[in-house]
């Protein structure tokens, strides 16, 4: 990872470049004293953010909280990336209420905790990067209560400061991630997954869910004592486990779907497809 530089003063661009917004992010604005030294931040007391999205990015920091919670498996395609799932099929998060708030205490990835905010590259060219925000949240603006961003001389307070930082651990995590995976591609341990799910009331009907990719457990074992000693020092067999764990909770995933009535065709399954 290059330099990073945070950018919170007046030479800044309207917005930042993006020809794909990332998960979540409908605009982007980069942070600056000169447009936003009276602006506050509210609460974030919505997770309709959320609702429609069966499948959040996860850093291998978060495998041991999240294993607890949510199947985590890897997108498709060449390259693999963690991912925690919430729904079993596109558009389904069984964890947003239809009051839009999490119905229960999980754990929330890093990914959508961070939101609205995010480190993005205001110039294709460098590597520094700027605290940016979506405006469309509504969570930041000229308000009368809240968190004031910047103080009478224009400086960052403490709350932008600690937003900065979760971002900057983020991104440190996102580079670990990748390691992490690179290093799975290395050991060439990843498989298509497909699991198939019955109904008690439609025994000869299973549902097929695909588009992921998980470890292959056989891979696994054979690999050379040398080898797996080796993950077990630097900590990678504990994420491999943790992941591998997760996978039994693919059917309290389709339990809680079809007690929510949010239960496809059978036959028509397609859990966690890539995500950019």
């Amino acid at each position: 990872m290059g330099s990073t530089t945070t950018v919170f003063g007046d030479d800044v661009m309207a917005s930042a470049p993006q020809p794909q917004l990332p998960l979540f992010y409908n605009d982007l604005l980069p942070l600056n004293s000169r447009d936003h030294a009276d602006w506050k931040a509210g609460t974030l007391e919505s997770a309709a953010y959320l609702a429609a999205t069966h499948a959040i990015p996860l850093t291998s920091d978060e495998f041991v909280d999240a294993q607890r919670n949510f199947p985590i498996v890897f997108t498709a395609g060449d390259s693999p990336l963690p991912i925690a799932l919430f729904g079993l099929n596109e558009g389904v998060n069984t964890f947003v209420g239809d009051d839009m708030k999490i119905n229960e205490v999980v754990y929330i990835p890093a990914y959508a905790r961070r939101y609205p905010f995010i480190l993005a590259k205001l110039q294709p060219t460098s590597e520094d990067m700027s605290l940016c925000f979506d405006p469309s949240a509504g969570l930041i603006g000229k308000m009368d209560e809240g968190l004031a961003m910047f103080d009478e001389a224009g400086q960052p307070t403490e709350y932008t400061q600690g937003v900065l930082e979760f971002c900057r651990r983020f991104e440190e995590a996102g580079q670990r991630t990748k390691m992490f995976m690179d290093e799975l591609a290395k050991l060439d341990i990843l498989m298509d997954g497909e699991i198939a799910i019955t109904r008690n009331d439609m025994p000869d009907t299973p549902f097929i869910y695909r588009g992921f990719r998980m470890v292959d457990e056989a891979k696994l074992r054979e690999l050379p004592a040398a080898t797996l000693d080796d993950l077990a020092k630097n900590g990678m067999l504990m994420l491999i486990y943790a992941h591998l764990f997760s996978l039994n909770l693919m059917r309290s995933l389709f339990e809680r779907q079809l007690a929510q009535g949010k239960v496809p065709t059978p036959g028509q399954g397609a859990a966690a497809p890539a995500l950019n």
